[in-house]
């Protein structure tokens, strides 16, 4: 089982940034939300609040995530259990530190994104709360 926590950063004309995972690693070219693994004794929001700073160089507090939803997607090698926050408050502009590329969509364009299995299932909820 891998634990994942990741956001729907919502900016103020009601776009969500997505990231496009980089040449070299699993699923190289498809859009997601940013995020990641939660570590050992980490919670679930103090993992997104590190993985947003390292990913995106912005800063969030844990109050200003709102639990959204959650994934659960069995792959080939593992299962993952994705928690998804919404978030409209950070601090800095992000930007990608780890060679991914990044974009803002507007909800209802989403769904032509190439995602991963465990993502594509989100964007209609996204669409229909945002």
């Amino acid at each position: 089982m891998v634990l994942v926590a990741a956001a729907a950063l919502v900016d103020a004309d009601g776009r969500v940034l997505l990231a496009r995972r980089p040449e070299g690693r699993p699923m190289a070219g498809l859009w997601e939300f940013p995020g990641g693994k939660i570590g050992t004794g980490e919670t679930p929001e103090a993992a997104l609040v590190r993985e947003l700073r390292e990913e995106l160089a912005i800063d969030v507090t844990e109050s200003c995530l709102a639990p959204l939803t959650f994934a659960s997607h069995a792959y080939e090698d593992f299962h993952l259990l994705m928690t998804l926050f919404a978030c409209r408050v950070w601090t800095g502009t992000p930007r990608p530190l780890e060679g991914q590329e990044i974009t803002w969509a507007r909800p209802n364009r989403m769904a032509g994104l190439a995602m991963p299995p465990a993502d594509a299932p989100l964007v209609a909820l996204i669409r229909d709360l945002l």
